[in-house]
């Protein structure tokens, strides 16, 4: 039998997170970043993200709604800033890309985009004393979005190296969203791409097709994964995922830099633990999640 040469290096990847025990070490972590959606209920991030190789923070946006949670003197401050020096130090945030003006609301996101974009240029003056390894716009796009190639000059204004993040809410498949990302997407441009396994978009092996697509057409080096660590709940919301869905992502997306979102909201202590004793003995029932 041929082997894939990527799908050997993802189980070799995968066989030294086992036998390390805390996904981290020999090179292979569990997951590379974390991200964090800010807003007043969750100003203050703690974590034992790092437990799974976490080493960079992707920070959803720092201001929002026209709010700030940095120092920018032309947004109204939010009501409590973020400690962003002890952020700094934490192991999980070593490397951190900084979001810039987004908006909760998507339609509106995009209908404001050009102002979004001015206001994302002024928070570039702003920056919380961390290290900084890129910037993230934080307006999403896909290939419903019809006026999305207006990025192409707007992104310009930004600082590099820069991020955006990507979806297929149509499911057109991963080369169709390639090509439509490549007609358009400024060549220095970098993109998230957010697996849809959340909201039962895809499975992950799909998605990982995605992301393959999207490394063929735009290069490795640009392509990230978003793994979606929650699920649906009935009636409504959302729950974090079991250790035994987000294994299952994470097994797939090996060879790619993942970003689990979002650590504040779905990614507690328990299910870290739960995470790491499903990954050594896949048998064992996971803890309960707080």
């Amino acid at each position: 039998m041929k082997l894939n040469f990527c799908h050997t290096v993802r189980c070799v990847a995968l066989a030294f997170a086992i036998l390390c025990g805390t996904g981290a070490c020999f090179g292979a972590p569990l997951a590379d970043g974390i991200v964090w959606q800010v807003d007043n209920a969750h100003i203050d991030p703690h974590g034992d993200w790092d437990r799974l190789g976490v080493r960079d923070l992707l920070v959803q946006w720092t201001a929002v709604d026209g709010l700030a949670f940095v120092a920018d003197p032309s947004l109204k401050a939010a009501p409590r800033l973020p400690d962003w020096e002890r952020i700094g130090q934490e192991p999980w945030a070593r490397n951190v890309i900084v979001g810039l003006a987004g908006s909760f609301d998507e339609k509106s996101a995009r209908a404001r985009v050009a102002e979004l974009v001015e206001q994302s240029i002024s928070l570039t003056q702003f920056r919380p004393p961390v290290h900084i390894q890129g910037w993230y716009f934080p307006v999403e796009v896909d290939p419903t979005w019809h006026e999305a190639e207006t990025l192409r000059t707007l992104l310009a204004g930004l600082p590099r190296p820069l991020w955006i993040s990507v979806y297929d809410r149509g499911n057109i498949g991963g080369p169709a969203l390639a090509d439509w990302l490549g007609s358009w997407l400024p060549g220095d441009v970098g993109v998230f791409f957010q697996d849809g396994c959340g909201v039962y978009a895809r499975e992950a092996p799909v998605a990982l097709e995605y992301a393959d697509a999207l490394a063929a057409k735009l290069g490795h080096q640009r392509v990230r994964i978003i793994a979606e660590a929650f699920r649906p709940t009935t009636g409504g919301g959302f729950r974090a995922a079991t250790a035994g869905e987000l294994a299952t992502q994470l097994d797939n997306y090996h060879g790619y830099r993942t970003y689990l979102f979002d650590g504040p909201h779905y990614v507690s202590d328990d299910l870290v633990q739960g995470l790491l004793d499903h990954v050594n003995n896949p048998g064992t029932p996971p803890p309960a999640q707080r």
